[in-house]
Parts: structure tokens; sequence; C-alpha cells
């Protein structure tokens, strides 16, 4: 949050901080790599990128990884996950014949068929070239109940920042002089078919420090949209603004939200002419069932006499919670080992997604004459279970998805009210599980916290210290890191004699906003330190050792694998550093980072910069230390984490004689690729280099 001085003295004292930062900045040699688009800075990429390819490229293996990698991601037996549009199931898929993608459709009728005929409605590739546009796909929103009407999110190399524009699913042609905005990282939601809520870039003063749009438009079709009337606008330092209409017969609601902050927030319900604020805590989350508000608490509340716990769920009357009353009931209360993962609404169920010692568990409650009555539903005892309801307005069908390491993902349907559902997709068994093990152990890390993680290893893995191990995490953002099946790691890790070790630390979601919140800001080395503690814990199993050891992580992953880098080199022997953060002096300055100051902190603060800037692995890298060998990756099209993390970082250590390789995809936004073809390059350069490291 930012802090607002009133006193004279307090003024000049935060002029003198910004001047002391501005002094570093400007010291900063590697900072001109921040220039994304520079030719200068892409001439450097390119021969970064020349050198690790010329390297890892070379290695024996690469050419058949690439190959089978290619084969698994292309591979046409992949679950189509869908999503109902009126009556019609929509999926989007990529493929050999298709890198950009088609948008199709089939029947839920047809859909249920071993070989559905799907009835292609988009074509990406085909598109792209008409319009000589490098489009990747960024989804489709369409009005209920009909789904005739939709706006299509169009974004150029797979950024955050996309166009979208009005397509006629009837006609498959996008509407000539129909709605379309501008790029941006907005949203439009329908109201009817004549009517959006908008919130885009709308020009000067429109978008808030973070790059998101604050201010919210109700534009009619065929009026210019810089005449729409303004709903509502948030403040200039917000994170940003949305809105949603729930479509539920007798329940029409229109709501905007107002994010303060990643983790805060105001929802108001829109009322006639004017805006009704939803009396809940800021950092819990609300929204509406039928006539029940639902609230997701985040921090202990009282309300109505009664304190409630962080991480309950609560249910209220809606229309007596506008009028004043505060009585709820408690739909789930976390344990010590529990947690709510999410919630999914059919017709007349909500289905609650939970996490039991990381292990999914599904729990119905249907609302009988007045009472919530609940029932466990009978799912697999280990795993990972993902629900989506097919139409949560009028059916009480759900898609349930089960997962784990070594068992191919499924896909069922399934009816709220029983436990009968029908197996309709499987994938494929990429590779051959037979020959290897799922176990869960615990670290215990340097506060004595005890810290879950699976390990994936052969059955016949002798404890010698001598396999080649890869340890992943993530540690933030209330996210947790459950099993899945991956036949990309099969074929590319397993398969070639490696452990796959997955660590669910602190800063995640595995239990819940306390598992969270005891990662924030001033607390964040607790996350690094559960990392560590799960690196040293496999070391004196015996399952690995630092010379066999390697870490990997993604974005805030990549900064969680950039401060072991540089707080514990010797426990590792190589790291994989993808899409990182990692100048945390800058990161709020960067793109999307200022709207994650409530995570990390603000480094504007000296006070908050005193611990930032213990862990910070740019301002933390020296040349008289060792280091492991590291690839870092990015992409230029990132628009969220700043490739300059990655730049920046890479050039530092290169000039301090440290051994380092560089990737970065000129495509692909946050996800690193933006085709199969990128990302089975990515992949086979990841393992490759693992391998050769490691092994």
């Amino acid at each position: 949050m930012r802090s607002y001085r009133k006193l004279a003295g307090g003024v000049m004292l935060g002029l003198a901080a910004a001047a002391s930062a501005q002094t570093r900045e400007a010291a900063d040699p590697y900072q001109w790599l921040e220039d994304v688009g520079g030719e200068r800075q892409l001439a450097w990429v390119r021969e970064r990128n020349a050198q690790t390819r010329l390297e890892i490229e070379g290695h024996p293996q690469f050419a058949a990884m690439y190959a089978r990698l290619k084969a698994v991601l292309d591979s046409k037996e992949r679950i189509p996950f869908v999503t109902q549009h009126g009556e019609h199931y929509y999926n989007f898929v990529r493929d050999a014949d298709h890198v950009r993608g088609i948008w199709r459709r089939a029947t839920p009728d047809q859909f249920v068929l071993p070989e559905p005929e799907w009835e292609t409605v988009i074509d990406l590739d085909q598109l792209a070239r008409d319009e000589n546009e490098n489009w990747v796909w960024g989804g489709a929103a369409c009005l209920y109940p009909q789904g005739e009407q939709c706006l299509i999110s169009l974004s150029r190399g797979g950024g955050d920042a996309h166009v979208m524009r009005e397509f006629n699913a009837v006609s498959k042609i996008f509407v000539a002089d129909g709605f379309a905005l501008p790029e941006s990282k907005g949203s439009a939601v329908w109201i009817d078919r004549d009517t959006l809520l908008v919130s885009t870039d709308f020009g000067p003063g429109s978008m808030t420090s973070s790059g998101y749009p604050r201010i919210v438009k109700e534009w009619r079709r065929g009026t210019p949209l810089a005449r729409a009337p303004v709903l509502f606008e948030a403040r200039a330092d917000d994170l940003g603004v949305e809105s949603y209409k729930d479509f539920t017969p007798g329940h029409q609601h229109q709501f905007i939200e107002r994010q303060i902050g990643f983790y805060t927030s105001e929802l108001f319900l829109r009322r006639g002419a004017g805006l009704v604020r939803i009396d809940k805590p800021d950092d819990a989350k609300a929204y509406t069932v039928r006539d029940q508000l639902i609230i997701e608490l985040r921090s202990d509340w009282t309300a109505g006499g009664v304190t409630y716990r962080q991480g309950t769920l609560l249910a209220g009357d809606f229309q007596r919670f506008l009028d004043g009353e505060r009585r709820f009931e408690v739909l789930f209360a976390p344990t010590p080992t529990t947690s709510l993962e999410g919630v999914v609404v059919t017709n007349d169920a909500l289905m609650l997604k939970q996490l039991d010692k990381v292990r999914g568990k599904i729990v119905e409650l249907r609302r009988i004459d007045g009472t919530w009555r609940r029932r466990v539903v009978d799912t697999p005892a280990f795993g990972t279970l993902q629900l989506s309801p097919v139409d949560p307005i009028v059916l009480d069908q759900y898609f349930l998805t089960v997962t784990d390491f070594l068992h191919p993902t499924t896909l069922y349907l399934g009816q709220a009210g029983n436990d009968r559902r029908r197996a309709i997709k499987s994938l494929p068994a990429f590779f051959d599980a037979s020959p290897y093990k799922v176990e869960q152990f615990e670290s215990t890390s340097k506060d004595g916290t005890k810290v879950p993680y699976f390990v994936v290893m052969g059955k016949e893995a002798k404890l010698d210290g001598k396999n080649p191990t890869v340890l992943y995490g993530y540690g933030g953002f209330e996210i947790a890191l459950t099993p899945s099946y991956s036949g990309v790691i099969g074929e590319a890790w397993l398969k070639h004699g490696g452990i796959y070790v997955l660590a669910n630390i602190r800063g995640g979601g595995e239990f819940g906003p306390r598992w969270h919140q005891a990662a924030l800001k001033e607390n964040r080395q607790r996350a690094f330190d559960d990392f560590i503690s799960v690196a040293e814990d496999v070391i004196r199993r015996g399952l690995s050792s630092p010379r066999h050891l390697g870490i990997m992580g993604g974005s805030n992953g990549g900064l969680l694998v950039g401060a072991a880098l540089t707080q514990r080199p010797e426990l590792f022997n190589a790291v994989v550093c993808q899409v990182p953060l990692l100048d945390m002096r800058r990161y709020s300055k960067l793109l999307a980072g200022a709207s994650w100051v409530g995570e990390y902190g603000d480094p504007d603060d000296p006070a908050q910069w005193a611990y930032i800037g213990k862990y910070s692995p740019y301002q933390n890298v020296f040349e008289e230390k060792s280091y492991p060998r590291v690839l870092f990756t990015t992409s230029t099209r990132d628009d969220r984490v700043h490739p300059g993390h990655a730049r920046k970082m890479v050039a530092k250590m290169l000039d301090q004689g440290h051994d380092v390789l560089y990737w970065e995809n000129t495509e692909g936004g946050h996800a690193g690729a933006a085709n199969n073809d990128q990302q089975a390059q990515m992949w086979s350069l990841t393992y490759t280099f693992l391998l050769d490291q490691l092994k």
C-alpha cells in the first residue's frame, strides 16, 4: 500500500529516499536491458540465444527429446476441456496441423463420443495470415444463455494485453461495426445483446500504476466508446477494477469490484442509478449464489457478535444482509491440515474443493428447507481434483478432472446429488509409469515448521545420493502446488532416471490463507527457508546430493530459485530460472509489478527495502562467490513479469565471470511459449541442460 506523509518533514524524507533510489537505479550498468524492443537489446538477446542453442542443441539427446516432446504436445489424444455456450461445448486446441490453434465446437451428445465431430468456428492460423498479425488466442466471452454473440480476445505474441472483437457464433464471422476494444489488459462483460460493461484503456489517466484499467463504463451499441457513461472510477494507485453480471433468473445482479491491492477489494452492487457497497472485509472474497451471499475469509472477522476464523466459508441471506442482518452459516471451517481450495456452483449445489494434507477432497452442499446439507463425494484418495460446472444456472452437471503424477488425467461427467459419474475423456499414457512410485515426506524448516513435499522416483532407485534430482517450487500468491500428470516430465526426466520433487512451501495455498500469509512481505525469507529445508531433507535421505541436485521455478518461483541460488549455492549443481522476478529494487516499476506490493512489500519504502534487499537475487549475486550453473529463460512478449529481470541478472553474472546460459523466446507472453513448437523447444533446452549438469 502506498503511504501518505502529511508533515513537511515526512515529505522531505520521502523526497530524499526517492532521490537516493534514483541514484542507485542510475548506477545500475545493466538497466539499459529493460528496453524490451530496442535494437541493441535484441541483438544482445540473439547473441545469448545463439550461444545457448549451440551448446544445448549439440547434446546427443536433444534432437530425440525435442521430437518426443513435440509428439506429446501435438498429440490429438488430449482431453478437450470445454465451456458451454448455448447449445454447444466449445474448445480451443493447438496441434501439429493448427500451430496457432482452432476454436471449435460440438454438441453435448457428440462430445461424449470417443471421436466427436468437431466444427471449426475460428481458425486462428488462417486469421493471422489474413490479417498479417501474430495472433495468440486469449479466450471468448459469450452472452448467456444463447451464446450467439461473443467477445473474442486476441493478443499479439501472447502477452496479457489483448484486443476484443465481437463475433457471431452462428455465422462464424466477426461483426462488422460491432463492439471492438483496443489493446489493453482490460475486460468487458455482456449485460444484454446491445450493452457491455467495459474496463479498458480509455486514454490518459484511465489506467492504474499497475497498468490495469481503473474505470468502468456502460457502452451501448452504436454509441462512441468515448461518450459512454462512467459507472465507477477506482484510484490511480489501486490495482484495477472489473465488473460482472449474474444471469440467474430472479437474481440478475450487476457487480463492480474495485481491486485495491492483490488481496484487498471492495464489492459494489449496482442498484438503479447507484452503487451499494457490500459490507465485507476488504481481504475477503464475496459473491452471490441465488439468494445467498457467500464470503470466503482470508483473516478473522467478527460479525453479528461472532468471530469467524480465517479460511472459513460463510453463507447468509443476501437481502437480509443488505438490510443489516449479520447471521451466517459456516459452510467450511479449516483445520491444521485442511483448507478450502475453491467453490464450484451448480444449479442446486455448492461443490467445495478441499485439500487435506495436499490431497484433494470434494464436499457437496445442498440447501434444503432453508438448511445446508452436506455429503462427501466419493473420489480417489490420492491426487488433484478439479471441478467446473456445465451450466451453473440451469444444470446440476459438472466436469470432474482427476490427475496425479503417474496416472493419465481423466475427465468425468458428474451429477450433483449422487456419486454416479461417467469417464468421458482421458489422456493416453505418454510414458510407462510402472517403474515409478510416489511418496510424501516432510522437512523441518529453520523455524521448526513442517513442510510437506512429494517425490516421484524409480521403485528401484538407490538411496546413495547419486540420483539426478530436480526440485520444483513456487511458494507465493496463495497458489497450491498439487500432483498432476505430465508427459513432458515423464519423457524428459523420469525416463532418464531422474527424481522429481514438488515442494509445498509457505507462501502457497496448500494450507489456506495462514500458509500464504506466513511468508508475506517481511516474512518472505520463510518461503526460501522452507525450500532450502526440502533440499537439505532430500540430501539427508540419500535421494540426491549437491552434485546431482537441481532446482527449477518460474515467475514467483523464479524469484524463489534465484534466492536459493544466491543464499545456498553449495546445495545445488543446476538451476533453471524461468520468467523470473529478480531485481526486487525495481520490480514495482516494471510492467504489472506495482500490483504485487501486497505480496513482497514496497522497495521504495526504506523500512521495507531493508528486508527485501536482503534476499533480492539481483542485489545479492557477487563476483567472489561460486554458483551452480544456471539456465535463465524468459519471453520478449512477457508483459506481466518484465524480461529485464532475467536479462540483467545474466549480464551481471556473466560480467562477474559466472557460467550461465540464457534463452529468451521472442513470443509467448508469461507462459514463455506461444505454440507447441516453442513449448517443445523450451522444455527440451531445459531438461537437456538438467541432464547434462546432474547425471
